[in-house]
């Protein structure tokens, strides 16, 4: 008896512990980069999701991701807490599992300069 209390103790324990990965989702990244400011100007990938209308600007990168200018990509990521990031370093880490799709096209309803985007990053 107190075997099995003290395995149902650890399962329930380790089942309550939170993971640092969180789950995959499908991104849509435009055909052209964004003129952004991080750290410093920079040029950011614009990217949505199947939900969204609008692009934002995405100032992380994303591990295993080749972009090439010109083509729309749809793509599954994974991202992964970072527990101590650096400063001026994000708290989640964004991995390629798979390309969906890549088309020659150019993305409809880009920002202009003047428009406002809201920064994704560490929220997606």
């Amino acid at each position: 008896m107190n075997r099995l209390l003290l395995y149902l103790v650890i399962v329930l324990f380790l089942g309550s512990c939170s993971s640092s990965k969180h789950d995959n989702e499908l991104l849509i990244i435009a055909s052209e980069q964004g003129d952004c400011v991080g750290v410093a100007p920079m040029k950011c990938l614009l990217v949505k999701n199947e939900e969204q209308s609008e692009w934002q600007f995405f100032y992380n990168s994303i591990e295993g991701f080749n972009y090439e200018p010109g083509y729309e990509y749809v793509i599954e990521v994974k991202s992964e807490v970072i527990e101590s990031p650096a400063a001026d370093q994000s708290s989640i880490r964004y991995i390629l599992v798979k390309e969906v799709s890549k088309t020659k096209k150019k993305s409809e309803n880009l920002p202009t300069l003047k428009d406002e985007i809201t920064p994704v990053g560490d929220e997606l």
